[in-house]
Protein backbone atom coordinates (compact mmCIF):
# COMPACT_ATOMS: atom_id res chain seq x y z
CA UNK A 1 0.00 0.00 0.00
CA UNK A 2 1.41 3.70 -0.99
CA UNK A 3 0.17 6.59 1.41
CA UNK A 4 -0.96 9.34 0.31
CA UNK A 5 2.50 11.28 0.17
CA UNK A 6 4.84 8.67 -1.01
CA UNK A 7 7.05 10.04 -4.22
CA UNK A 8 5.84 8.50 -7.04
CA UNK A 9 6.70 8.46 -10.81
CA UNK A 10 4.48 8.36 -13.90
CA UNK A 11 4.49 8.69 -17.60
CA UNK A 12 1.48 9.01 -20.48
CA UNK A 13 1.86 9.68 -23.95
CA UNK A 14 -0.13 12.23 -25.92
CA UNK A 15 -1.24 12.77 -29.27
CA UNK A 16 -1.34 15.56 -31.83
CA UNK A 17 -4.31 16.75 -30.82
CA UNK A 18 -3.23 16.51 -27.37
CA UNK A 19 -5.69 13.50 -26.62
CA UNK A 20 -4.04 11.22 -23.35
CA UNK A 21 -3.86 7.94 -25.35
CA UNK A 22 -2.43 5.76 -22.20
CA UNK A 23 -0.82 6.39 -18.79
CA UNK A 24 0.68 4.95 -15.11
CA UNK A 25 -1.93 4.64 -13.13
CA UNK A 26 -1.43 7.50 -10.96
CA UNK A 27 -1.96 9.85 -14.13
CA UNK A 28 -4.78 7.79 -15.40
CA UNK A 29 -6.54 8.43 -12.23
CA UNK A 30 -5.92 12.16 -11.61
CA UNK A 31 -7.04 12.32 -15.58
CA UNK A 32 -10.22 10.91 -14.79
CA UNK A 33 -10.91 12.71 -11.40
CA UNK A 34 -10.53 15.76 -13.60
CA UNK A 35 -13.40 14.60 -15.83
CA UNK A 36 -11.21 13.04 -18.51
CA UNK A 37 -11.19 9.81 -20.53
CA UNK A 38 -8.81 7.39 -21.89
CA UNK A 39 -8.33 8.14 -24.78
CA UNK A 40 -9.25 11.40 -24.40
CA UNK A 41 -8.26 15.47 -24.33
CA UNK A 42 -5.86 15.74 -21.21
CA UNK A 43 -8.08 16.87 -18.60
CA UNK A 44 -5.64 18.52 -16.18
CA UNK A 45 -5.49 22.19 -17.14
CA UNK A 46 -2.19 22.49 -15.75
CA UNK A 47 -0.42 19.95 -17.55
CA UNK A 48 -2.86 20.33 -20.84
CA UNK A 49 -1.37 24.08 -21.25
CA UNK A 50 2.11 22.56 -20.90
CA UNK A 51 1.71 19.96 -23.53
CA UNK A 52 0.23 22.35 -25.83
CA UNK A 53 3.44 24.42 -25.39
CA UNK A 54 5.77 21.27 -26.02
CA UNK A 55 3.91 20.41 -29.05
CA UNK A 56 3.32 23.73 -30.84
CA UNK A 57 7.20 24.84 -30.30
CA UNK A 58 8.38 21.69 -30.91
CA UNK A 59 10.91 21.94 -27.59
CA UNK A 60 11.25 19.95 -24.39
CA UNK A 61 9.77 21.23 -21.39
CA UNK A 62 10.08 20.89 -17.77
CA UNK A 63 8.25 22.35 -14.67
CA UNK A 64 7.03 21.83 -11.86
CA UNK A 65 2.90 21.69 -11.80
CA UNK A 66 0.08 21.56 -9.09
CA UNK A 67 -3.46 20.23 -9.57
CA UNK A 68 -6.44 19.45 -7.89
CA UNK A 69 -8.48 15.75 -8.25
CA UNK A 70 -11.30 16.75 -5.92
CA UNK A 71 -10.14 15.72 -2.93
CA UNK A 72 -6.13 16.02 -2.95
CA UNK A 73 -3.48 18.49 -4.07
CA UNK A 74 -1.02 16.80 -6.36
CA UNK A 75 2.51 18.19 -7.02
CA UNK A 76 5.17 16.46 -9.18
CA UNK A 77 8.08 18.02 -11.52
CA UNK A 78 6.74 17.06 -15.37
CA UNK A 79 9.55 16.27 -17.99
CA UNK A 80 7.68 17.03 -21.96
CA UNK A 81 9.11 15.40 -24.80
CA UNK A 82 7.71 16.47 -28.21
CA UNK A 83 7.11 13.30 -30.69
CA UNK A 84 8.06 13.43 -34.67
CA UNK A 85 5.29 12.05 -36.70
CA UNK A 86 2.86 13.26 -39.61
CA UNK A 87 0.40 15.49 -38.32
CA UNK A 88 3.02 16.84 -35.68
CA UNK A 89 3.27 14.04 -33.50
CA UNK A 90 2.36 14.36 -29.86
CA UNK A 91 4.14 14.12 -26.45
CA UNK A 92 5.87 12.06 -24.03
CA UNK A 93 5.50 12.54 -20.21
CA UNK A 94 7.27 11.30 -17.53
CA UNK A 95 6.21 12.98 -14.03
CA UNK A 96 8.63 12.78 -11.20
CA UNK A 97 8.67 13.04 -7.64
CA UNK A 98 4.85 13.44 -7.81
CA UNK A 99 3.33 14.45 -4.34
CA UNK A 100 -0.30 13.64 -3.23
CA UNK A 101 -1.60 15.39 0.10
CA UNK A 102 -5.03 16.51 1.48
CA UNK A 103 -6.10 19.94 0.13
CA UNK A 104 -5.89 22.56 2.92
CA UNK A 105 -9.11 23.56 4.38
CA UNK A 106 -10.20 26.87 2.71
CA UNK A 107 -9.95 29.70 5.30
CA UNK A 108 -13.27 30.66 6.95
CA UNK A 109 -12.78 34.63 6.29
CA UNK A 110 -11.83 34.12 2.84
CA UNK A 111 -14.85 31.82 2.31
CA UNK A 112 -17.42 34.13 4.22
CA UNK A 113 -15.76 37.29 2.05
CA UNK A 114 -15.94 35.52 -1.27
CA UNK A 115 -19.61 34.94 -0.62
CA UNK A 116 -20.55 38.75 0.60
CA UNK A 117 -18.83 39.47 -2.86
CA UNK A 118 -21.04 37.21 -4.95
CA UNK A 119 -24.36 38.29 -2.80
CA UNK A 120 -23.25 41.93 -3.19
CA UNK A 121 -23.03 41.41 -7.51
CA UNK A 122 -26.28 39.78 -7.51
CA UNK A 123 -28.22 41.99 -5.16
CA UNK A 124 -30.96 43.84 -6.61
CA UNK A 125 -31.82 46.28 -4.04
CA UNK A 126 -28.86 47.74 -1.79
CA UNK A 127 -29.14 50.42 1.42
CA UNK A 128 -26.81 52.10 3.78
CA UNK A 129 -28.04 51.59 7.63
CA UNK A 130 -26.84 52.84 10.38
CA UNK A 131 -25.23 51.02 13.54
CA UNK A 132 -29.04 51.12 15.04
CA UNK A 133 -30.37 49.81 11.59
CA UNK A 134 -31.76 52.89 10.56
CA UNK A 135 -31.75 53.31 6.51
CA UNK A 136 -29.72 56.29 5.12
CA UNK A 137 -29.48 55.41 1.27
CA UNK A 138 -31.32 53.10 -1.03
CA UNK A 139 -30.11 51.95 -4.74
CA UNK A 140 -32.69 49.89 -6.62
CA UNK A 141 -32.13 47.58 -9.50
CA UNK A 142 -35.39 45.33 -10.08
CA UNK A 143 -38.61 46.81 -11.32
CA UNK A 144 -40.47 45.07 -8.94
CA UNK A 145 -38.61 46.09 -5.91
CA UNK A 146 -39.52 49.99 -6.92
CA UNK A 147 -42.33 50.57 -4.43
CA UNK A 148 -40.07 49.21 -1.55
CA UNK A 149 -37.47 51.88 -3.01
CA UNK A 150 -39.42 54.78 -2.89
CA UNK A 151 -40.77 54.24 1.08
CA UNK A 152 -37.51 53.62 1.83
CA UNK A 153 -36.36 56.53 0.76
CA UNK A 154 -39.27 58.43 1.75
CA UNK A 155 -38.43 57.56 5.30
CA UNK A 156 -34.47 58.10 5.93
CA UNK A 157 -34.25 57.19 9.94
CA UNK A 158 -36.51 54.26 10.12
CA UNK A 159 -35.83 50.58 10.68
CA UNK A 160 -35.47 48.72 7.35
CA UNK A 161 -37.24 45.26 9.11
CA UNK A 162 -40.69 47.48 9.05
CA UNK A 163 -40.76 47.77 5.30
CA UNK A 164 -40.62 44.32 4.32
CA UNK A 165 -42.03 40.92 5.49
CA UNK A 166 -39.72 38.75 7.71
CA UNK A 167 -40.60 35.04 6.85
CA UNK A 168 -40.70 32.83 10.41
CA UNK A 169 -39.48 35.79 12.45
CA UNK A 170 -42.26 37.51 14.63
CA UNK A 171 -39.70 38.54 16.90
CA UNK A 172 -39.86 42.70 17.90
CA UNK A 173 -37.37 44.84 15.85
CA UNK A 174 -34.76 45.64 15.45
CA UNK A 175 -32.95 41.88 16.24
CA UNK A 176 -29.36 41.85 16.38
CA UNK A 177 -27.99 41.83 12.93
CA UNK A 178 -26.30 38.36 12.85
CA UNK A 179 -30.34 36.49 13.72
CA UNK A 180 -31.35 38.77 10.72
CA UNK A 181 -28.52 37.79 7.84
CA UNK A 182 -29.71 35.11 6.11
CA UNK A 183 -33.10 35.56 6.78
CA UNK A 184 -36.19 35.38 3.95
CA UNK A 185 -38.96 38.20 3.28
CA UNK A 186 -41.23 39.28 1.01
CA UNK A 187 -41.45 42.90 -0.14
CA UNK A 188 -44.58 44.54 -1.67
CA UNK A 189 -44.97 44.94 -4.97
CA UNK A 190 -42.93 41.40 -5.95
CA UNK A 191 -43.98 37.77 -6.54
CA UNK A 192 -40.52 36.81 -5.68
CA UNK A 193 -38.98 35.34 -2.51
CA UNK A 194 -35.56 36.79 -1.18
CA UNK A 195 -33.09 36.45 1.09
CA UNK A 196 -31.41 39.33 3.67
CA UNK A 197 -28.08 40.05 3.97
CA UNK A 198 -26.43 42.01 6.61
CA UNK A 199 -23.19 43.25 5.97
CA UNK A 200 -21.11 45.22 8.76
CA UNK A 201 -19.28 48.41 8.12
CA UNK A 202 -16.41 48.75 10.30
CA UNK A 203 -14.90 45.95 12.49
CA UNK A 204 -17.30 43.18 13.87
CA UNK A 205 -19.53 44.13 17.19
CA UNK A 206 -17.94 47.68 16.97
CA UNK A 207 -19.66 47.93 13.71
CA UNK A 208 -20.56 51.52 12.42
CA UNK A 209 -23.44 50.87 10.22
CA UNK A 210 -24.77 47.59 7.73
CA UNK A 211 -25.04 47.63 3.83
CA UNK A 212 -28.60 45.78 3.56
CA UNK A 213 -28.64 43.47 -0.01
CA UNK A 214 -32.14 41.64 -1.10
CA UNK A 215 -31.18 38.49 -3.07
CA UNK A 216 -33.67 37.07 -4.98
CA UNK A 217 -34.03 33.53 -5.20
CA UNK A 218 -34.35 33.95 -9.69
CA UNK A 219 -34.01 36.85 -11.77
CA UNK A 220 -36.72 38.28 -13.07
CA UNK A 221 -38.15 38.59 -16.62
CA UNK A 222 -38.16 41.73 -17.71
CA UNK A 223 -40.02 40.75 -21.28
CA UNK A 224 -43.49 41.52 -21.38
CA UNK A 225 -43.24 42.94 -17.23
CA UNK A 226 -46.41 44.87 -16.73
CA UNK A 227 -44.17 45.78 -13.36
CA UNK A 228 -41.95 48.00 -14.99
CA UNK A 229 -42.93 51.67 -14.31
CA UNK A 230 -45.30 53.92 -16.12
CA UNK A 231 -43.69 55.85 -18.75
CA UNK A 232 -43.72 59.74 -17.65
CA UNK A 233 -45.22 62.46 -19.95
CA UNK A 234 -45.52 60.45 -22.55
CA UNK A 235 -42.03 59.56 -23.25
CA UNK A 236 -40.14 56.66 -21.73
CA UNK A 237 -37.44 56.96 -19.54
CA UNK A 238 -34.35 54.89 -21.14
CA UNK A 239 -32.31 54.54 -18.66
CA UNK A 240 -33.93 54.67 -15.25
CA UNK A 241 -36.74 52.57 -16.27
CA UNK A 242 -35.84 50.61 -19.25
CA UNK A 243 -32.04 50.01 -19.86
CA UNK A 244 -30.95 49.89 -16.67
CA UNK A 245 -32.99 46.83 -15.39
CA UNK A 246 -32.13 45.22 -18.48
CA UNK A 247 -28.39 45.66 -18.11
CA UNK A 248 -27.75 45.22 -14.37
CA UNK A 249 -28.98 41.46 -14.52
CA UNK A 250 -26.57 40.40 -17.00
CA UNK A 251 -23.44 42.71 -15.47
CA UNK A 252 -24.41 41.14 -12.10
CA UNK A 253 -23.85 37.77 -13.35
CA UNK A 254 -20.71 38.71 -14.81
CA UNK A 255 -19.45 39.93 -11.92
CA UNK A 256 -20.39 37.32 -10.11
CA UNK A 257 -19.31 34.63 -12.28
CA UNK A 258 -16.14 36.46 -12.30
CA UNK A 259 -15.65 36.28 -8.81
CA UNK A 260 -16.49 32.40 -8.59
CA UNK A 261 -13.43 31.95 -11.00
CA UNK A 262 -10.81 34.57 -9.14
CA UNK A 263 -11.56 33.03 -6.24
CA UNK A 264 -11.03 29.36 -7.55
CA UNK A 265 -14.26 28.28 -5.95
CA UNK A 266 -15.21 26.31 -9.43
CA UNK A 267 -11.54 24.63 -9.19
CA UNK A 268 -8.27 25.42 -9.02
CA UNK A 269 -6.66 27.46 -12.02
CA UNK A 270 -3.31 29.16 -13.10
CA UNK A 271 -2.40 32.71 -11.20
CA UNK A 272 -2.81 34.61 -15.08
CA UNK A 273 -6.47 33.35 -15.48
CA UNK A 274 -7.30 34.56 -11.81
CA UNK A 275 -5.62 37.92 -12.67
CA UNK A 276 -7.97 37.83 -16.06
CA UNK A 277 -11.39 37.29 -13.77
CA UNK A 278 -9.79 40.07 -11.30
CA UNK A 279 -10.07 42.41 -14.44
CA UNK A 280 -13.28 41.28 -15.50
CA UNK A 281 -14.76 41.81 -12.00
CA UNK A 282 -13.62 44.88 -11.82
CA UNK A 283 -14.70 46.06 -15.02
CA UNK A 284 -18.33 44.80 -14.49
CA UNK A 285 -18.52 46.85 -10.88
CA UNK A 286 -17.13 49.75 -13.49
CA UNK A 287 -20.11 49.29 -15.79
CA UNK A 288 -22.29 48.73 -12.43
CA UNK A 289 -21.38 52.15 -11.20
CA UNK A 290 -21.69 54.27 -14.27
CA UNK A 291 -25.42 53.09 -14.61
CA UNK A 292 -25.99 54.34 -11.32
CA UNK A 293 -24.28 57.71 -12.20
CA UNK A 294 -26.67 57.65 -15.71
CA UNK A 295 -29.65 56.59 -13.50
CA UNK A 296 -28.78 59.61 -11.61
CA UNK A 297 -28.20 62.05 -14.44
CA UNK A 298 -31.35 60.95 -16.02
CA UNK A 299 -33.54 61.93 -13.19
CA UNK A 300 -31.66 65.58 -11.90
CA UNK A 301 -31.50 66.54 -15.76
CA UNK A 302 -35.40 65.58 -15.91
CA UNK A 303 -37.83 68.35 -16.07
CA UNK A 304 -40.08 67.82 -12.66
CA UNK A 305 -37.34 66.54 -10.76
CA UNK A 306 -37.54 68.26 -7.61
CA UNK A 307 -36.29 67.66 -3.49
CA UNK A 308 -37.42 67.31 -0.36
CA UNK A 309 -37.46 70.48 1.66
CA UNK A 310 -36.50 69.04 5.04
CA UNK A 311 -34.93 70.24 8.41
CA UNK A 312 -31.45 68.43 8.52
CA UNK A 313 -28.54 68.51 10.28
CA UNK A 314 -25.11 69.15 8.15
CA UNK A 315 -22.93 67.07 11.04
CA UNK A 316 -25.27 64.33 11.13
CA UNK A 317 -24.58 63.70 7.40
CA UNK A 318 -21.12 64.28 7.47
CA UNK A 319 -20.61 61.55 10.75
CA UNK A 320 -22.73 59.73 8.65
CA UNK A 321 -20.73 59.91 5.45
CA UNK A 322 -17.53 59.30 7.04
CA UNK A 323 -18.79 56.07 8.47
CA UNK A 324 -19.86 54.50 5.02
CA UNK A 325 -16.55 55.37 3.35
CA UNK A 326 -14.14 54.48 6.79
CA UNK A 327 -12.75 51.23 4.86
CA UNK A 328 -11.77 53.11 1.85
CA UNK A 329 -10.11 55.78 3.56
CA UNK A 330 -8.33 53.02 6.36
CA UNK A 331 -7.20 51.20 2.84
CA UNK A 332 -4.45 54.15 2.45
CA UNK A 333 -4.29 55.02 5.93
CA UNK A 334 -6.33 58.59 5.68
CA UNK A 335 -7.67 60.25 8.28
CA UNK A 336 -10.88 61.71 8.26
CA UNK A 337 -11.57 64.70 10.46
CA UNK A 338 -15.38 64.89 10.94
CA UNK A 339 -17.27 67.74 12.82
CA UNK A 340 -17.67 66.83 16.73
CA UNK A 341 -20.76 65.33 17.51
CA UNK A 342 -21.50 68.01 19.60
CA UNK A 343 -22.19 70.58 16.95
CA UNK A 344 -25.11 71.34 15.00
CA UNK A 345 -25.79 72.84 11.77
CA UNK A 346 -29.30 73.01 10.67
CA UNK A 347 -30.22 72.97 6.63
CA UNK A 348 -33.07 72.91 4.16
CA UNK A 349 -32.75 69.95 1.98
CA UNK A 350 -32.98 66.34 1.19
CA UNK A 351 -31.26 64.27 3.52
CA UNK A 352 -30.55 61.67 1.21
CA UNK A 353 -29.20 63.33 -1.42
CA UNK A 354 -26.88 66.03 0.76
CA UNK A 355 -25.58 62.21 1.91
CA UNK A 356 -25.27 61.51 -1.66
CA UNK A 357 -22.94 64.60 -2.70
CA UNK A 358 -21.40 63.95 0.80
CA UNK A 359 -20.15 60.56 -0.10
CA UNK A 360 -19.21 61.82 -4.02
CA UNK A 361 -17.07 64.22 -2.28
CA UNK A 362 -15.66 62.90 0.51
CA UNK A 363 -15.07 59.36 -2.19
CA UNK A 364 -13.13 62.19 -4.69
CA UNK A 365 -11.05 63.57 -1.73
CA UNK A 366 -9.84 59.71 -0.53
CA UNK A 367 -9.21 59.07 -3.85
CA UNK A 368 -6.90 61.70 -5.07
CA UNK A 369 -5.14 62.07 -1.78
CA UNK A 370 -2.08 60.50 -0.69
CA UNK A 371 -1.40 57.67 1.33
CA UNK A 372 -1.12 59.13 4.86
CA UNK A 373 -2.54 62.72 4.68
CA UNK A 374 -5.63 63.96 5.89
CA UNK A 375 -9.28 65.30 5.03
CA UNK A 376 -11.16 67.46 7.15
CA UNK A 377 -15.10 67.90 6.58
CA UNK A 378 -16.08 71.52 8.22
CA UNK A 379 -19.90 73.34 8.81
CA UNK A 380 -20.27 76.74 9.65
CA UNK A 381 -22.52 79.55 8.66
CA UNK A 382 -21.37 81.86 5.37
CA UNK A 383 -21.77 85.93 5.06
CA UNK A 384 -24.92 85.03 3.40
CA UNK A 385 -26.22 83.45 6.28
CA UNK A 386 -26.32 79.60 4.05
CA UNK A 387 -25.41 76.75 6.09
CA UNK A 388 -22.29 75.04 4.33
CA UNK A 389 -20.45 72.01 5.01
CA UNK A 390 -17.08 71.72 3.37
CA UNK A 391 -14.83 68.76 2.52
CA UNK A 392 -11.17 69.65 2.37
CA UNK A 393 -7.99 67.10 1.20
CA UNK A 394 -4.12 67.34 1.27
CA UNK A 395 -4.08 65.69 -2.48
CA UNK A 396 -2.22 67.76 -5.48
CA UNK A 397 -4.88 70.23 -6.04
CA UNK A 398 -6.35 71.84 -9.35
CA UNK A 399 -5.47 74.31 -11.71
CA UNK A 400 -7.67 77.40 -12.60
CA UNK A 401 -8.55 75.67 -15.76
CA UNK A 402 -9.41 73.03 -14.48
CA UNK A 403 -11.68 74.36 -11.71
CA UNK A 404 -13.09 76.06 -14.54
CA UNK A 405 -14.40 72.76 -15.92
CA UNK A 406 -14.55 70.72 -12.65
CA UNK A 407 -18.68 70.48 -12.62
CA UNK A 408 -18.75 69.36 -16.61
CA UNK A 409 -20.66 66.24 -17.64
CA UNK A 410 -17.88 63.57 -18.26
CA UNK A 411 -15.11 65.78 -16.37
CA UNK A 412 -12.66 63.13 -14.57
CA UNK A 413 -10.81 66.16 -12.43
CA UNK A 414 -9.06 66.70 -15.06
CA UNK A 415 -7.15 63.67 -14.35
CA UNK A 416 -6.74 60.69 -16.80
CA UNK A 417 -7.19 56.77 -15.79
CA UNK A 418 -9.12 57.67 -12.70
CA UNK A 419 -11.70 54.58 -13.82
CA UNK A 420 -14.74 57.38 -12.97
CA UNK A 421 -17.41 58.38 -15.69
CA UNK A 422 -17.10 62.24 -14.97
CA UNK A 423 -20.53 62.55 -13.60
CA UNK A 424 -20.63 62.32 -10.09
CA UNK A 425 -19.63 66.22 -9.40
CA UNK A 426 -21.99 67.25 -12.47
CA UNK A 427 -24.83 65.33 -10.74
CA UNK A 428 -23.73 66.85 -6.93
CA UNK A 429 -23.86 70.69 -8.75
CA UNK A 430 -27.41 69.85 -9.61
CA UNK A 431 -28.61 68.13 -7.01
CA UNK A 432 -27.32 71.17 -4.88
CA UNK A 433 -29.05 73.44 -7.26
CA UNK A 434 -32.31 71.60 -7.18
CA UNK A 435 -31.83 72.56 -3.12
CA UNK A 436 -31.57 75.73 -3.59
CA UNK A 437 -28.08 75.49 -3.17
CA UNK A 438 -24.65 75.82 -4.32
CA UNK A 439 -21.37 73.56 -4.83
CA UNK A 440 -17.85 75.81 -5.50
CA UNK A 441 -14.32 74.53 -5.68
CA UNK A 442 -11.53 76.37 -3.81
CA UNK A 443 -7.85 75.24 -4.98
CA UNK A 444 -4.07 75.48 -5.53
CA UNK A 445 -2.03 73.50 -7.43
CA UNK A 446 -0.26 71.00 -4.71
CA UNK A 447 -2.08 72.54 -1.97
CA UNK A 448 -5.16 70.76 -1.55
CA UNK A 449 -8.79 71.34 -2.96
CA UNK A 450 -11.81 72.02 -0.81
CA UNK A 451 -15.11 71.42 -1.95
CA UNK A 452 -18.06 73.38 -0.37
CA UNK A 453 -21.57 73.05 -0.04
CA UNK A 454 -24.30 75.87 0.98
CA UNK A 455 -27.77 75.47 1.49
CA UNK A 456 -30.66 77.47 3.09
CA UNK A 457 -30.09 77.61 7.01
CA UNK A 458 -33.06 75.84 8.73
CA UNK A 459 -34.08 79.22 11.10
Amino acid sequence: MVGPNALLAARGLTDHEDHLLSADAPLAHLHESCGGDIPGVLAIPELLDLVRQSRLMGLRLAREFSAFDGTDTVTGFVRITPLPGEDGGGCELLIENWHREPAAPEDARESAARIDSIDRSTAELIARLDADQRLQTVDCMAADLVELAQAMRGNPGHEWAGFVDLIGIAHRQPLHWRLLDGARCRAPGSDRDWHVRLLPIGSGSSANGFELLLVADYPLLSEDDDSMPDEKEGHASLIGEALTPALREPIARIISNAETIRTRMAGPLRQEYTEYATDISSAGQHLMSLLDDLDDLEQVESADFKTERDRIDLVDAARRAVGILSGRSQEKSITVIAPDPDEVMRAIGEYRRVLQVLLNLLGNAISYSPAGSEIVISVQADLRGRATISVTDQGPGLSSDQQERIFKKFERLGREGDGGSGLGLYISQRLANAMDGELSIASEPGEGTRFTLALPAAI
